[in-house]
């Protein structure tokens, strides 16, 4: 009857797992932890009472019989450990529990309760981890088809030694041990290879150009072309190419990729024979046009044709720079900008954007900070893909008086240096020297600044040094 169980003490919480108990539970509801077994709360005794004077202990503490611990033999032998589990207990019910050495806590006997809560009496009388003990150590499985042999564990493996990879693989950049397979995954620890188009930077002498995805994108949909040649009297002649693919078309990164080495072969074609660098930069764009069309014409094998997806398109933006001239062209709002090294004179960006933006303040209907706060200012008006308008390449030729350099970029850049000034203030003030570094810097500007989108720059001094001369 009910008047003849032993009643539990008065508890808020659960002793065993500090779940929150109701008035009159004699077991747990979380874990089953016998509640009747609890001992009444002992009596408090403060070490320290509210006046700071220390409490004398009480008698029953005085008299408790504290084992001695041995003494070692000698000073020179250390003092016994003791483990966890050689220390003997009991469950919630009295009873002393089974030592490790002659019964193993992990075994299941016939006729456990599934869930691993003994009934006793048809009430729970404590928890039980049926769980194996676990190694101290997991050796590393060799791959899938991998020959019998040591298998090499990248967390003790000699991280300084170097690792020679097969001709035609790659090593894994996280355990630096396994091969990198078709997939990009690494043989051996199973970790995903960053893909090369995520982060690129190249150096050429008298320009640099670094692309990097950014914090937000899943790949990285800017492309860059750089290069330099010799015009027909033997003077120099630098080339950047920058594109940047329209997110919201089919195959974006395959049309920035595209479009920027046709438009810098064609360059490299033309500026030899003695074509003027502002005519071979006209030609330069419309090469780059057909070879982004051609994507649309011939979709990959892997891919269903999708009349109802835009059709491969991007933004470009490019620079020519000889000993006296400095040739821009664009289609979009990919930008140009110059910054002289005399930071006393000033910048100017050398391109106007194909935007809803540019088209309301060039018509007088907007400011131009009321049109690029606008939510439709980077909707572009111009572009090359078999879905554009009508092609309308933009070249300009400039003769500055005075050495500088020229910043050729995507809006991942601009978008948090838009006004000539802003560029200007977070360009190198050895940009000239050193490009790659600026284009690093210029980068890295961005990524700080949120990294919202794809970041391309490429970072061009003028004039065009001799050729073979380096940075510093």
């Amino acid at each position: 009857m009910m008047s003849q169980m032993p009643q539990p003490t008065a508890l808020s919480r659960c002793p065993s797992c500090e779940e929150p108990l109701e008035a009159g539970d004699r077991f747990c509801g979380a874990c089953g932890y016998d509640l009747s077994a609890v001992p009444a709360p002992p009596q408090d005794h403060p070490t320290i009472a509210m006046n700071g004077s220390s409490t004398r202990p009480s008698e029953a503490a005085a008299s408790l019989d504290w084992p001695l611990a041995p003494e070692p033999a000698s000073s020179d032998t250390p003092a016994p450990v003791h483990r966890a589990t050689d220390i003997r207990g009991t469950d919630s019910g009295g009873s002393e529990l089974p030592h490790p050495d002659t019964e193993s806590a992990a075994a299941q006997q016939p006729g456990d309760h599934p869930s691993g809560v003994q009934p006793s009496g048809g009430q729970p009388s404590g928890v039980r981890f049926d769980r194996p003990p676990e190694p101290d150590e997991y050796p590393l499985a060799p791959p899938a088809g991998a020959s019998a042999g040591p298998v090499v564990d990248p967390r003790t493996a000699d991280l300084a030694a170097p690792v020679t990879p097969p001709a035609g693989t790659k090593l894994c950049v996280a355990c630096r041990s396994g091969h990198v397979d078709s997939d990009g995954y690494c043989e051996n620890c199973g970790h995903a290879q960053p893909r090369e188009r995520d982060h690129m930077e190249q150096e050429l002498g008298a320009v640099a150009a670094v692309s990097d995805r950014g914090l937000r994108h899943h790949r990285n949909e800017d492309a860059f072309a750089i290069s330099s040649t010799a015009l027909p009297d033997g003077s120099p002649a630098v080339v950047a190419i920058v594109c940047d693919g329209v997110s919201s078309a089919t195959r974006p990164d395959e049309a920035s990729l595209a479009a920027s080495r046709a438009a810098g072969e064609a360059l490299l074609a033309a500026l030899p024979l003695g074509t003027h660098p502002q005519q071979a930069m006209h030609e330069a764009i419309l090469a780059a046009a057909e070879a982004v069309n051609s994507l649309a014409e011939a979709p990959p094998a892997h891919e269903e044709p999708a009349p109802h997806q835009n059709a491969p398109a991007c933004t470009l933006v490019g620079a020519v720079v000889t000993p006296a001239l400095l040739i821009v062209g664009w289609v979009g709002d990919s930008r140009a900008y110059w910054v002289p090294v005399d930071r006393s004179s000033p910048p100017a960006r050398l391109t106007e954007d194909d935007s809803w933006a540019a088209q309301m303040v060039a018509a007088g209907l907007m400011s131009e900070a009321q049109a690029y706060a606008d939510e439709r200012a980077h909707a572009i008006t111009g572009w090359l893909g078999a879905d554009a308008y009508e092609l309308e390449p933009h070249t300009a030729s400039f003769k500055p008086d005075r050495p500088g350099v020229v910043v050729v970029c995507t809006d991942g850049l601009w978008n948090y240096a838009e006004a000539a000034e802003e560029m200007a203030e977070v360009v190198p003030l050895d940009a000239a020297e050193r490009p790659l570094h600026s284009a690093q810097v210029l980068v890295g500007h961005a990524l700080d600044g949120g990294g919202h989108d794809n970041v391309t720059v490429a970072v061009v001094p003028f004039p065009a040094p001799p050729q073979g001369a380096g940075s510093a």
